[in-house]
């Protein structure tokens, strides 16, 4: 697989199903770099044997949701200024309808029982602020005055001056007289021109201007969403979700920060049953490390926890709930795989769909379940579950199969302690030997999976045997290996990353192990830098938007407020004991730093402190910074800029670790 390639990389997103289960939606997406974004349409097929089609002819549509009765299709696509709006269509196909006009786009969305009514959160400006006021750019805007602890998030950036709100807004009919540009025409004194109408009917708030909110979900005459209100002075994890009347006549308290929990995504279910996903963050709010994502449901006496965290993990991104008749669908993370799981309403949990692969998304009506999956040789594909039995019934993968890909094969290792490491080795074909990268994956509390990843086959394609595993501190391994690492960053997770390397090179000839690499992203770039400055065979060495610098993270970092304090601690020897900041004068590996200017997950001062302290001393290092991109550049960014970032990566191997 080619850095180009990535072109072929087609992800399927949360498919719908209508309600008899006669057809499924669900959108497309993928990199363009003649576009330079990411590009993709909604799709359909008739179930059982149905072709897919292409359903819409946007740029980028996606995040479909059916009405209830199934007739019609709300999805999000960019308006003539860019801003993501929802739109109507037909579920059978038409031109698309737009239904919202909200000035910095809309966030979540859901139908109204009735199909009349939908329901939005959208973020709204300052007056002044983010191109509200034509003329006025953002460096002519007036000073922020920021009071609370938290103030920015990454890919976003400022909070406070355009908060989230919630909102309604009926439905535009889809066979509609369309709306036309009103010709040039002469007005009297004290007129305003006409302009185009754009939606055809006007939003209400229904939301107070003193939160920010989160979700929106009808339930009967009141919609579900979480406030979010901007700490003042201590960072504070636990949720509030709220019901407020659709009328507006006010709005009551479903979970209070009494329960401790983080929530995730609610669903209502047939009979008016309230389920969610959420995290147990403890009284004091923050308690995130490996946190115990899990399925809640409401009951008069409060939330009643249907999963058990410390053996289903429900945190994998992405993951959401179906309700059923009667149960519900979730999405269970486990050794690289995330299967689909049916739990029941006493908390039975089985098996509906696993083996290799990550389910992505999932959606259910009667007898039949479809679902988003990855595989080692798709990116996405939509199965249909139906009698037990797994069909697929997409074939998105077949271009990027053609490109070359390699299967990694699957090791486990026993660490210096005994404690089995588990994860996968990726080489080209041929008899070797072959030049090896360690790859260290992000988080900590994320994982490497089976799936197509980009990341290890351009490596491979490129001459370069890749071992990568799930050390201790990674998910899908029980609630014990993630936490271990809590204020113990550099230990445990340190020695199984470097015995899995040293035990997948021994138990295989084709590994050259005098010709050795280390890279990693965010956590993996601290790791990286965690390893290089404790052993010193690498001939070199990439540390990617990485965590380098607990000290000043607090203060920079989107999560600072709670992140190193949790994960490193307070003090100042315990944060030194577990700063690569503090042992970078033992770093001589040449070191390639790669960051991005928007990153406000991993500031950019991360980085440059890093490059600097090793300037300074002398190490063989070089940076490299893109320009308009924050902490997902290798998973969302500008095509043009992975492809390039792809170039520079190999180009750094070809010099320090050539393959011949």
């Amino acid at each position: 697989m080619r850095a180009d390639d990535i072109e072929k990389l087609i992800s399927v997103g949360r498919p719908e199903l209508s309600p008899d289960g006669s057809f499924a939606v669900f959108a497309v997406s993928r990199p363009d770099l003649a576009a330079n974004r990411a590009v993709g349409q909604l799709w359909r097929i008739d179930l059982p044997d149905g072709t897919p089609r292409r359903l819409t002819r946007g740029t980028a549509d996606g995040s479909p949701r059916l009405s209830p009765d199934g007739s019609r299709i709300a999805f999000v696509r960019g308006d003539a200024k860019g801003k993501t709006q929802v739109f109507i269509v037909d579920a059978a196909g038409g031109e698309p309808v737009q239904a919202t006009d909200a000035a910095l786009g809309v966030g979540d969305f859901d139908w109204s029982p009735d199909g009349r009514t939908l329901a939005f959160t959208a973020r709204i400006p300052d007056p002044g602020r983010y191109g509200s006021v034509e003329g006025l750019d953002a460096g002519a805007e007036p000073p922020r005055r920021i009071t609370g602890i938290r103030w920015h998030a990454n890919g976003l950036g400022y909070l406070a001056d355009r908060p989230a709100r919630l909102f309604v807004i009926d439905v535009p009919a889809t066979d509609a007289e369309p709306f036309y540009e009103p010709a040039a025409t002469v007005v009297g004194e004290g007129e305003t021109p006409r302009k185009k109408q754009i939606v055809a009917h006007e939003a209400v708030q229904l939301s107070a201007d003193d939160v920010s909110v989160t979700g929106a979900v009808f339930a009967g005459a009141e919609i579900l969403t979480i406030e979010d209100e901007v700490d003042p002075s201590l960072r504070d994890l636990r949720s509030v979700l709220v019901a407020i009347r659709v009328d507006g006549s006010g709005q009551r308290e479903v979970v209070g920060r009494g329960a401790n929990l983080s929530i995730g995504e609610a669903v209502v279910a047939a009979d008016g049953t309230i389920a969610f996903l959420a995290d147990d963050v403890g009284a004091e709010g923050i308690d995130f490390i490996a946190p115990g994502s899990a399925l809640w449901i409401l009951e008069p006496s409060g939330p009643r926890r249907l999963t058990d965290p410390e053996t289903i993990d429900l945190g994998e991104v992405g993951s959401h709930i179906t309700a059923t008749e009667d149960d519900f669908l979730v999405q269970d993370r486990t050794r690289g795989r995330v299967r689909l799981l049916r739990v029941t309403r006493s908390g039975e949990a089985t098996e509906v769909l696993g083996g290799d692969l990550e389910v992505a998304g999932h959606a259910a009506a009667g007898d039949r379940i479809v679902a988003a999956v990855a595989t080692p040789d798709s990116f996405g594909e939509l199965l249909l579950l139906e009698d037990g039995v797994a069909r697929t019934l997409t074939a998105f993968g077949v271009s990027a199969a053609a490109t070359g890909l390699v299967t990694p094969r699957e090791v486990t290792v026993e660490g210096r302690d005994g404690y089995p490491v588990h994860g996968w080795v990726a080489k080209p074909d041929g008899d070797g030997p072959f030049p090896v990268i360690l790859q260290i994956h992000g988080g900590p509390y994320a994982s490497y999976g089976i799936h197509l990843f980009d990341e290890t086959q351009v490596l491979v394609a490129g001459g370069y045997a890749v071992v990568y595993c799930n050390p201790r501190g990674s998910a899908g391994y029980g609630r014990e290996h993630g936490r271990v690492i809590r204020q113990a960053m550099g230990t445990v997770d340190f020695a199984d990353v470097v015995d899995f390397l040293d035990g997948a090179v021994a138990a295989d000839w084709t590994l050259d192990a005098s010709r050795v690499g280390v890279m990693g992203g965010s956590y993996g770039g601290y790791l990286t830098a965690w390893v290089i400055a404790h052993d010193h065979r690498f001939a070199g060495a990439i540390v990617e938007r990485g965590f380098l610098d607990p000290v000043s993270f607090q203060g920079t970092s989107d999560i600072g407020t709670f992140f190193g304090d949790e994960y490193v601690g307070i003090s100042a020897e315990d944060i030194a004991r577990q700063s690569p900041m503090a042992v970078v004068d033992r770093v001589t590996t040449p070191t390639l730093i790669i960051h991005s200017e928007l990153d406000f997950r991993c500031p950019l001062e991360q980085a440059t402190r890093y490059y600097s302290a090793l300037k300074r001393q002398g190490t063989d290092a070089e940076l490299l910074v893109f320009p308009g991109e924050n902490h997902e550049l290798t998973r969302s960014g500008q095509p043009r800029h992975r492809v390039e970032r792809f170039a520079a990566v190999l180009d750094w191997w070809e010099r320090r670790l050539p393959i011949t």
